[in-house]
């Protein structure tokens, strides 16, 4: 009894000490130019964050499937959203998980990690906006599971219209607002480190003006005799036909979302969209009250890719519209970032996903530094801004202070002032930091002389992140591989030392560095300059910003029993000089040799030739073909790994080699052998598959399409049937071409026409045909072809214009321009081409049709 009481009795002391440091916290307030302020200094305040949602759905029953702590794992990634330099996150609750029938707040384990996740985002300073309602399901991407709460009694677009939704709604906002954080010792609308809430998420309106005005009133009138007096914000984004109701209305903010390349492609998507990104134009701008509400993005991101520079670009642009809140949809929690089931249009952590996190840690330091509204020249002139710039070439973000220098890629670029630097973070290599690893790195000084390096394992790709997720399909490997680190600091010096310091095992052993190079692993490390001193004793244990010194979180490494190996074979070389072909080993040990084969060899042959691969770092390689095996018209390949005395063969994946008597091999990588004065192919209708991405603006026009050859003689084509009911309705064809250029430049350089095979069927107009380089400029020609007319189209090279970029796929929300207009002209480079772009040019009949055959340049 006497130890219960002791207990108590220090949780007590505990939430005391920490109720009485939260009152002295500055909280925000939204002043009457609707602008959010700092409640001490009254100065504009500034966030980026994230969301993240381990307290629910998927990503609750995910973790529980792995058997995974929920407690544990909000600590591991609540530190990495710090170490990102994050200050905010925000989450739309699921209130069909912690909801009944009446509306009623239950008491659960879900309430229970929202409390702890609230609590351990305090301890590290990041503030929260908490969305109130989904009103919709907990399943995705699983089925919904039927928890008794009030949403699932009502249509998500009637929920917030009928009367028995809405007095279940004010009863669940009016409890959650009161509900007191046993681990905070405040209600959600006393803590002073929850900014505002969002009434809903996303709400679909579908009834009138007026009934929605009516919805929102009722709501704000409950949160107000809740006792909230934080600014509500609601969603502006959708339903934009009632945007007079949301402006009327008794808020403090609204909030926006941006998905400006589309959402859930199924792959990952290439290319340049700096200008994709450009600008986000909101057209009610001049609607009266839009002008004293705080701006927030509640959710942004750029979907299905992995690219480092796009982030940064895209918050300089909220910064440019007036944005003060920005958070990112969502971060994947750690211990299922593996497979990226919990979203996966969306991929983001910082171990799996080094570069891309990298990135967002330069996008935060865009929204805390620079002004708000603050305009920038139009693309491609506002890739360098501030301290920072962006290159979708070198696939780069940098910010770049006399003391701060993160870098999302390998850089050439050098610091202002290397000799006051003191935070440095990045992925690659740079002038100061040599690394050959796939993970990310952060060195910050501590004292003169003295600097803390956190190296994350490598992270490597092994399936594309986007494509139809499973929870026993892994897209990405960790692997805790040793590599060469060269830092070159001014502070440090050479021979330096360093002492492994991870997570409360101080290494008394320390390593002398060789010059300005040692040898790391995954962990935490302090680095001393020669005959350093100093009056503090450093240890795993001592106190900084983030916590304690050595702490630090990572996944295991990933277990495997075989090596991986990824290559993309070209799908046609060039006959007449020797060929690279690239590769790239996942394995934590290197392999005593790896050989490429062609088709040519034999178990019955006494001399069969092989090409050896070189490494160019720990897991990437290289073959060079000479000439003289580059012969016939098809070249067919296998390559096979020798470790610890077996052998693996690929593509076929399996133990062995093509030399062993009983190895038969199944499959080769290939490539046509074209001679360089040969036409380029971009596509052809053969196949099942169709071989364009189609799009139409306005997106509810679409294009159903079949594969058509009305005897043997003739070749085959793709017919596109035109569905919609506006015939302004512009149909598109896009397929990205960029390696099939970069594979013939010989052919390129002697190219001047392109060729395409095309036939209207029932209708008479014009196509745009060209391309979009990889300065993201689209360059066209229109072209008139009469009904049934089959014909091959010949367009010389010279002729192609600068034409508007149609933004493809269709961003969110629908409101955002659907065209870059260049203002910098730019010639067309032919071997800058990157995508292939058909587009309908003018009016186009509902059911009229077109076929597409083969398209090339000669």
């Amino acid at each position: 009894m006497r130890i219960s009481i002791i207990f108590i009795g220090a949780i007590f002391a505990f939430l005391t000490s920490f109720s009485q440091e939260n009152n002295r916290v500055p909280t925000i307030f939204v002043d009457k130019q609707g602008v959010m302020r700092w409640s001490d200094t009254q100065k504009e305040a500034s966030f980026y964050g994230t969301n993240y949602t381990v307290p629910f759905a998927h990503a609750y029953r995910a973790l529980s499937y792995k058997g995974v702590n929920h407690k544990e794992a909000i600590d591991r990634d609540v530190y990495h959203l710090a170490r990102l330099g994050y200050n905010a996150y925000r989450i739309h609750i699921w209130d069909v998980e912690i909801s009944d029938a009446k509306g009623n707040l239950l008491e659960n384990e879900h309430l229970d990690l929202l409390d702890y996740l609230f609590f351990k985002l305090q301890e590290k300073g990041i503030r929260i906006l908490i969305t109130g309602m989904t009103n919709f399901g907990n399943g995705y991407p699983e089925k919904n599971e039927d928890t008794g709460a009030f949403t699932y009694l009502f249509d998500k677009c009637q929920v917030h219209a009928d009367p028995r939704a809405i007095a279940a709604q004010k009863a669940y906002i009016t409890q959650l607002l009161r509900h007191k954080n046993p681990y905070t010792g405040y209600t959600y609308q006393e803590d002073p480190y929850v900014v505002g809430f969002e009434i809903n998420n996303e709400p679909c309106h579908m009834g009138s003006v007026h009934t929605t005005a009516a919805y929102i009133k009722e709501m704000v009138t409950a949160m107000k005799k809740a006792g909230n007096k934080k600014p509500i914000f609601y969603n502006v984004s959708h339903n934009i036909d009632h945007v007079p109701a949301y402006f009327n209305a008794d808020i403090q903010g609204t909030t926006y979302q941006w998905y400006p390349v589309g959402l859930v492609a199924g792959k990952q998507r290439e290319g340049n969209f700096l200008p994709y990104i450009d600008q986000y134009n909101i057209p009610f701008s001049t609607v009266k009250g839009f002008a004293n509400k705080a701006k927030a993005i509640y959710e942004y991101d750029p979907a299905d890719n992995l690219y480092g520079y796009m982030h940064p670009a895209m918050v300089r642009t909220f910064r440019s519209a007036g944005f003060q809140w920005i958070t990112q949809f969502a971060y994947d929690p750690i211990d299922i970032a593996a497979y990226n089931t919990e979203y996966q249009t969306h991929y983001l952590n910082l171990a799996y996903t080094p570069a891309k996190a990298i990135s967002t840690l330069i996008a935060a330091q865009i929204a805390y530094t620079i002004p708000r509204n603050q305009q920038f020249p139009a693309y491609p002139q506002d890739t360098l801004f501030g301290d920072f710039m962006v290159s979708y070439k070198q696939d780069l973000s940098v910010m770049n202070t006399p003391e701060k220098f993160y870098y999302s890629n390998e850089t050439s670029y050098l610091p202002k002032q290397i000799d006051r630097l003191q935070h440095i973070a990045g992925y690659r290599s740079s002038p100061v930091v040599g690394y050959t690893g796939s993970g990310a790195y952060f060195l910050d000084q501590l004292e003169d002389g003295l600097w803390r390096l956190e190296l994350m394992p490598d992270a490597e790709q092994v399936a594309d992140p986007f494509g139809k997720p499973s929870l026993s399909r892994e897209v990405t490997q960790i692997l805790h591989t040793a590599h060469v680190m060269d830092i070159k600091l001014p502070n440090l010096g050479t021979a330096y030392t360093v002492q492994h310091i991870t997570n409360n095992t101080d290494d008394n052993n320390l390593q002398q560095v060789q010059h300005t190079s040692f040898v790391a692993t995954p962990g935490v490390y302090l680095l001393k300059r020669k005959a350093w001193s100093s009056k503090n004793s450093w240890t795993a244990d001592s106190k900084w910003e983030l916590g304690k010194i050595g702490d630090f979180y990572a996944p295991v490494a990933t277990v495997n029993s075989k090596p991986v190996m990824q290559h993309q074979p070209a799908k046609t070389i060039e006959k007449g000089k020797a060929v690279r072909l690239d590769f790239r080993l996942i394995t934590a040990q290197q392999p005593d040799s790896i050989i490429l084969q062609t088709d040519q060899v034999s178990f019955w042959k006494a001399h069969n030739p092989y090409i050896k691969l070189l490494p160019k770092d720990h897991y990437t390689y290289e073959a060079q073909l000479p000439e003289s095996m580059l012969q016939g018209d098809l070249l067919r390949y296998t390559v096979t790994v020798f470790m610890n005395g077996k052998q693996f063969t690929y593509p076929d994946d399996k133990n062995g080699a093509p030399l062993d008597w009983d190895y038969q091999v199944g499959q080769y990588w290939t490539s046509d052998l074209v001679e360089s004065s040969s036409p380029i192919l971009l596509t052809q209708a053969e196949g099942p598959d169709c071989p364009f991405e189609r799009y139409a603006i306005p997106e509810k026009a679409y294009v159903t399409s079949k594969i058509v050859q009305n005897n043997l003689t003739e070749v085959a084509q793709w017919q596109y049937t035109f569905e919609g009911k506006d015939a302004g309705s512009r149909y598109f064809w896009v397929k990205d071409v960029k390696d099939i250029i970069a594979a013939r430049p010989k052919g390129i350089a002697q190219a001047t026409t392109v060729c395409i095979q095309l036939q209207w069927k029932d209708h008479t107009g014009s196509l745009d045909i060209g391309f979009v380089d990889d300065q993201g400029y689209t360059y066209a020609k229109q072209v008139f072809v009469e009904n049934k007319e089959k014909k091959v189209l010949r367009i010389p090279l010279a002729d192609l214009q600068m034409i508007p970029t149609a933004l493809l796929p269709a961003p969110y929300p629908d409101f955002l321009n659907r065209y870059f207009h260049p203002e910098i002209p730019l010639p067309f480079v032919k071997d800058k081409i990157e995508k292939l772009v058909i587009a309908t040019n003018g009016e186009v009949q509902q059911g009229a049709s077109v076929s597409i055959g083969a398209l090339w340049l000669e």
